[in-house]
């Protein structure tokens, strides 16, 4: 038996699925009688943004479309690619073109990254229906994406994989790969291999690989991974490992748990960590204003006018001088006080809507626009607070099913100290204040 092998095509390109039963994850739109999976058996596939983390499977699914369908397909970067590509791409698109044949597929990966100008060279074709669109991203569309070609797409949520996605993928490795299925293979852990490659498929299977001809290396017989192995062969490798900017994830994670954990010195490192390395800073910028609501909050309400004045001044400033505006804010919110009450707040409000469902809105904060309303109750018994004392009048704003919920409770920092104490004196013991 062979004791090491090589071969130019990486084991994660050797697994990737072609067709849509083969695709691990994302039941929700693949599953059966799912939204995208219905599409793609009818042939009436529109253009779509795929929006998910890295290594769900967006590439995938994009070529298993254009092959179940089978349409030409075109694939651009836009990370490489200007609006001349995308402007020769839809020439080519138009020859292949012939009366009733359907339309090429065009995958643009990180479509988020593409600017206006590029967005825009899409936009006639798209209308035309010179090719179905499919774009990949990573970032929220609804940021990234011009509002005219965001409205003639359709966006599709892909989730991160979960722990038996991820072992089935490794199982169907073993056992199915062409190299792979002739070594004698056991896994007696996964978690060290789940948690190194962080929920990503792709990165999962390059760290198999890479372990697996690590022991081979080592010239044994037969391959056993443990937590262990995993660990002492990655951290070997790791330089290989994390080619191609696969840390981008890992270090903008570490630059907002530093901030979060009032570490002004660790977040100005991993700021120019991805300055280096040349991470968009506006990418930067409008993470930092998730982590001003999210993590400071109203124990320092500047926090995040200070984050939003960033992300405007980042894209009026330009590059090189953004970097001292980024690293300004980033010392400044790693500085601040911090709460996530407002965070936890809407997440319990959510789910107590999700548990009680629709409850119908009290009469007396109802809208009354008519006459008929007036008169079965709309509105009547309401107390408009500004005709009080200190602007205050105790009522009701709850559903009677929910009244006395407390989904806001304020923390130990100097300003939501002065907020309970307002709450307790105005509601007085009401939702335990």
């Amino acid at each position: 038996m062979e004791q090491k092998y090589n071969t130019n095509q990486p084991l994660a390109d050797r697994m990737r699925p072609v067709t849509i039963d083969e695709y691990v994850g994302q039941q929700h739109l693949v599953g059966k009688n799912a939204i995208l999976r219905k599409s793609i058996e009818s042939g009436n596939v529109p253009s779509f943004i795929l929006w998910g983390p890295p290594g769900v499977g967006k590439t995938t699914l994009a070529k298993i479309v254009a092959k179940t369908l089978d349409r030409p397909f075109y694939i651009l970067s836009a990370i490489h690619s200007g609006v001349k590509d995308v402007r020769e791409t839809i020439e080519k698109a138009k020859k292949q073109k012939f009366f009733n044949a359907p339309n090429p597929i065009l995958f643009i990966d990180e479509i988020h990254r593409f600017n206006k100008a590029q967005q825009d060279s899409l936009l006639g074709a798209v209308e035309a229906g010179t090719f179905t669109l499919i774009g990949a991203t990573t970032e929220n569309p609804s940021f990234e994406v011009i509002s005219p070609l965001l409205s003639r797409c359709q966006v599709y949520i892909l989730k991160s994989l979960d722990k038996d996605d991820l072992t089935e993928i490794v199982n169907r490795a073993i056992k199915n790969d062409t190299i792979l299925k002739n070594i004698p293979i056991t896994i007696k852990e996964y978690e060290a291999m789940f948690r190194y490659s962080g929920g990503d498929a792709r990165k999962l299977l390059n760290l198999l690989e890479i372990v697996v001809n690590a022991i081979l290396a080592e010239n044994k017989n037969k391959v056993e991974i443990d937590n262990e192995s995993v660990k002492n062969h990655i951290q070997e490798n790791l330089a290989v490992y994390d080619k191609g900017g696969e840390q981008h994830y890992d270090i903008i994670s570490a630059f907002i748990k530093s901030i979060r954990g009032s570490d002004p010195n660790a977040a100005v490192y991993w700021l120019a960590r991805m300055i280096e390395g040349g991470e968009d800073p506006k990418f930067i910028a409008r993470r930092l204003v998730i982590l001003a609501s999210e993590d400071i909050g109203l124990a320092n309400v500047n926090a995040l006018l200070m984050a939003t004045t960033c992300f405007q001044a980042v894209n009026m400033i330009g590059w090189p001088e953004s970097r001292i505006i980024l690293s300004e804010t980033a010392i400044y919110l790693a500085t601040s006080p911090k709460s996530n009450a407002a965070y936890m707040a809407i997440n319990d409000a959510q789910q107590l809507v999700a548990k009680t469902g629709d409850l119908p809105v009290p009469l007396h904060l109802r809208n009354a626009p008519t006459k008929l309303m007036k008169d079965i109750g709309y509105g009547k018994e309401y107390k408009y607070a500004h005709s009080f004392e200190n602007n205050f009048a105790v009522q009701n704003y709850l559903p009677d099913e929910v009244d006395g919920e407390r989904l806001y409770s304020p923390q130990e920092n100097a300003r939501e100290k002065e907020i309970a104490a307002r709450l307790k004196t105005l509601w007085k013991g009401k939702y335990g204040y």
